[in-house]
């Protein structure tokens, strides 16, 4: 069980969704994401909503077709996860983001060792 303190930390509450960022995960998350392009159409949607919907899919399994009507078209939802996933952006900030846990509770950003595992395959 968490303790009161660590409770109002991870609050949710005042958010639309509870799959929205809150402006501090906001803050972590967005120097990781690709700039919008200086050329062609801007985009219609925030690129933070644009995430809020990727989360909502992730989290509540939802398909990008049923997202809310407040949220971005799942076809632009799809479109911008599956050009960033592509490219390795997600992975980039996955490994950011765990450099700065690392970092944050007191334990080097890149960890000093490693296991390894390995199932050898037995011969009849």
């Amino acid at each position: 069980m968490w303790p009161p303190a660590t409770r109002r930390q991870h609050r949710r509450a005042g958010l639309r969704y509870e799959t929205d960022l809150t402006d501090a995960e906001w803050r972590l998350v967005e120097p990781s994401l690709p700039r919008p392009k200086r050329t062609g159409r801007p985009s219609s949607w925030p690129l933070r909503e644009i995430v809020n919907a990727i989360l909502s899919v992730m989290r509540g399994g939802l398909a990008w077709r049923l997202l809310p009507s407040d949220l971005p078209p799942g076809s632009t939802v799809c479109r911008w996860f599956a050009a960033r996933r592509d490219g390795g952006v997600f992975e980039a900030l996955n490994h950011a983001l765990l450099m700065v846990d690392r970092e944050r509770s007191g334990r080097s950003a890149s960890p000093s060792a490693c296991i390894i595992d390995r199932k050898t395959r037995e011969e009849a």
